[in-house]
């Protein structure tokens, strides 16, 4: 008894010092669990014998045999996708960049993510969308091979069933995408619905729901979040049988970032403009300099020449 109250005022007392030290309210909240049930010893003894996998859980029946896996960190991924571009990034698109290289290898490394075409047409829609307006194309497509490099993907399946996709969907309805995302009919989602359907432990990720935007705006739905809302939700949660809010919140920031990036376009054009507005005005007055040096130079030579009259009629 003694070492049971003496474990839950020192829980109590963690739990109180951490509202000053910043752990979210999870951390204090389950902080006690197990140490005040009537059996302490059993509670420590489970969490002592736990073993990865060993776990009587379908989900970790699935996944048993990757226990041990050597899985990159997240810190090699941006090590090796600096080696692999080997120059640096314009400072306007760092910030972009590294969310995308993180976000991208932690879903690769997950276990339960499965590459599908839909997946792959929101990759590959991501980078064009961030990377079009990048001052050197050469670096684009750099940056762009680094990337899939780094996080183990092969860039050109990734791109091959984006453009197989997107060929697809132009031309379709939105009504007959439905159709597909149920499973039914024909085409390349028809089967990635059918396997998301089927498997209790499927994987969301938000190029996914970038992969369902574009469709979207190869089959007419503005692109706008107002419009894409009720689509996504009729998609993801109707026909797909999954949730959709992350999807949809998903959407909303791909389509923040989108009018940034439009916005910052325009001002970059703008700024262009004036720019060769300034040259033009510059080379407009050089034009103008040497006009009228010359004209100094042919009224020179006139002078010159009158003289050499004037000096020849005198003698």
């Amino acid at each position: 008894m003694n070492l049971k109250y003496s474990a839950l005022i020192a829980a109590l007392a963690a739990s109180t010092t951490s509202a000053f030290t910043g752990p979210t309210a999870f951390h204090r909240s389950t902080a006690l669990s197990g140490i005040a049930d009537d059996d302490i010893e059993s509670a420590v003894n489970r969490a002592s014998l736990y073993e990865a996998g060993a776990a009587d859980t379908p989900f970790a029946k699935r996944y048993r045999d990757l226990k041990g896996k050597k899985v990159k960190t997240l810190g090699e991924a941006f090590a090796d996708f600096t080696d692999r571009l080997g120059t640096p990034i314009n400072a306007l698109y760092k910030n972009m960049m590294t969310d995308i290289v993180g976000t991208t290898h932690l879903t690769v490394v997950n276990a339960r993510f499965v590459r599908d075409p839909i997946w792959s047409l929101g990759m590959v829609s991501s980078l064009e969308l961030l990377l079009k307006n990048y001052p050197e194309t050469e670096a684009r497509q750099r940056i762009t091979t680094a990337l899939f490099d780094a996080c183990g993907l092969n860039e050109e399946d990734v791109r091959s069933e984006a453009t197989a996709l997107k060929t697809w969907a132009a031309g379709k309805s939105s009504d007959q995408i439905a159709t597909a995302l149920k499973g039914e009919g024909d085409g390349p989602i028809v089967p990635v619905a059918l396997a998301a359907k089927a498997d209790e432990f499927w994987m969301y990720s938000r190029f996914f729901s970038i992969g369902l935007v574009s469709m979207m705006e190869d089959c007419g739905v503005d692109p706008n979040a107002d419009d894409v809302y009720p689509v996504m939700e009729e998609w993801m949660g109707k026909s797909l049988g999954k949730s959709h809010f992350t999807a949809c919140s998903d959407s909303d920031t791909y389509f923040k970032i989108k009018n940034k990036l439009d916005m910052m376009e325009t001002m970059m054009k703008e700024i262009e403009i004036r720019e060769k507005k300034r040259m033009a005005g510059r080379l407009e007055d050089k034009a103008e300099a040497a006009l009228k040096k010359a004209e100094r130079g042919v009224e020179l030579e006139k002078e010159i020449a009158k003289e050499a009259e004037e000096k020849a009629a005198s003698s």
